[in-house]
C-alpha cells in the first residue's frame, strides 16, 4: 500500500511533544501518527477505560481495607 502525506498545523509544544514521544518509541514522526490512529480507531484507549474501570470496581472492597488499614482512627472519628 502506497503512503500519503498529511499536513496539520499545531501549537508549537504540541509539535514538540510529538516529536519527543516519537523518538522515545524509536519511531519516526509519521509512523507515530500512525499508530495513534490505528490505536484510536481501534478503540484501544476506550478498551483500556472500561478495564480499568471493572478493575476498580471489582477491587474496590480491597482499596478500601487497605486505606482503612493505613489510617488511624481516633475514637468517634467515624461517629459522624
Amino acid at each position: 500500500m502506497g503512503k500519503t502525506q498529511l499536513g496539520a498545523r499545531v501549537e508549537a509544544d504540541v509539535a514538540e511533544l510529538a516529536r519527543r514521544r516519537a523518538s522515545d518509541l524509536g519511531l519516526s514522526m509519521g509512523d507515530y501518527l500512525a499508530r495513534l490512529v490505528h490505536d484510536d480507531a481501534d478503540g484501544l484507549r476506550v478498551r483500556a477505560v472500561e478495564s480499568a474501570a471493572r478493575f476498580l470496581t471489582e477491587y474496590q472492597d480491597v482499596f478500601d481495607q487497605a486505606e482503612d488499614a493505613a489510617a488511624p482512627t481516633v475514637s468517634g472519628d467515624r461517629a459522624a
